[in-house]
């Protein structure tokens, strides 16, 4: 006798997918579970920490609306989720529109209550700055006392340590990260860095904590592939828990044009998808995706791709 899948969804041919609750990829709420999940979803609307174009406090909810159409089963990976995992939405965490700090720290507390120790952690912005109050948590669930290695996808290295007088921007999460020991930089490798910087030292920091940091050039038109694959090997090697952050800006703005700080020249949709299906295999205990920007996003592009690369995230954790 087949087992239940670990998470219910609504029958597509009785409960048509532009109808109901918008919920993250149709996923039952928190509380109508009767176990803790294995994954639990939740937004963090806040946009506070930008530099640029406001707007990504509303990617949550578009998001949640486009993710509608996201399906179970993964042609690549040949599993369906759904059978794999128990994942639900837990909604929003409570922000404060005028404070980075202490939305990080509202966030973090908040998540901390969702389902028990077990439970894995993904949050959904939001600007870049709604990671380090997920980082937070997963270090405190799932670091067992160690720095977490990290899988970060972007245009931008967001090691900047203050902007305009403020140490908490989605310019700096990783800084901050580093400096509470959150994330080992040793075990971080930052994918799809790209577009013109505001100084030659942009990087240093990085590369000074060592850092393995792949351009999209060196991606494109060097040994970045290779970079890549030696830096997963060693974390499935090692069993060492991972952390993956998406920023959605590291795709090309013609692909996702939904978002603050576009920059020009990045990963088409079908290669950001491949790079992280070449992920699988680590032990994944957390992950966020951010920086989607409703307003830039008439067609809702954007919104449907990171709601994929959710979806995707998850196929990994699977």
């Amino acid at each position: 006798m087949a087992e239940p899948p670990k998470t219910r969804l609504p029958n597509a041919r009785q409960f048509p997918r532009f109808a109901g609750i918008s919920t993250f990829c149709r996923f039952p709420l928190i509380e109508t579970l009767e176990t803790p999940p294995d994954w639990a979803l939740y937004g963090i609307p806040f946009d506070g920490g930008v530099t640029y174009r406001p707007g990504a406090r509303f990617g949550p909810r578009a998001i949640r609306e486009q993710s509608a159409y996201v399906k179970p089963y993964h042609l690549e990976h040949d599993l369906n989720l759904a059978e794999r995992l128990s994942m639900c939405d837990a909604g929003d965490a409570p922000v404060r529109p005028y404070s980075t700090r202490e939305t990080q720290q509202a966030a973090c507390d908040f998540a901390l209550g969702l389902g028990d120790a077990s439970t894995r952690l993904l949050a959904v912005g939001g600007d870049h700055s709604i990671a380090l109050a997920n980082l937070r948590a997963t270090q405190q669930r799932h670091g067992g006392g160690r720095p977490l290695a990290v899988l970060h996808f972007d245009s931008h290295l967001d090691t900047v340590d203050v902007a305009w007088g403020e140490k908490y921007t989605h310019a700096s999460p990783f800084i901050r990260a580093i400096e509470e020991n959150l994330i080992d930089p040793r075990q971080m490798l930052s994918v799809g860095i790209k577009g013109p910087l505001n100084t030659a030292t942009d990087l240093d920091y990085g590369r000074a904590q060592g850092i393995e940091l792949v351009t999209w050039a060196d991606w494109k038109h060097r040994s970045g592939v290779e970079r890549i694959e030696r830096f997963l090997e060693r974390l499935r090697q090692s069993g060492d828990p991972v952390y993956l952050t998406f920023d959605i800006d590291s795709v090309d703005p013609a692909y996702a044009p939904g978002t603050g700080t576009p920059s020009i020249g990045g990963f088409t949709s079908a290669e950001a998808l491949d790079l992280l299906r070449t992920c699988r295999g680590v032990n994944l205990v957390g992950a966020d995706v951010v920086e989607v920007l409703p307003a830039m996003d008439p067609a809702g592009i954007t919104a449907l791709l990171a709601a994929h690369i959710i979806f995707e995230i998850l196929c990994i954790a699977a």
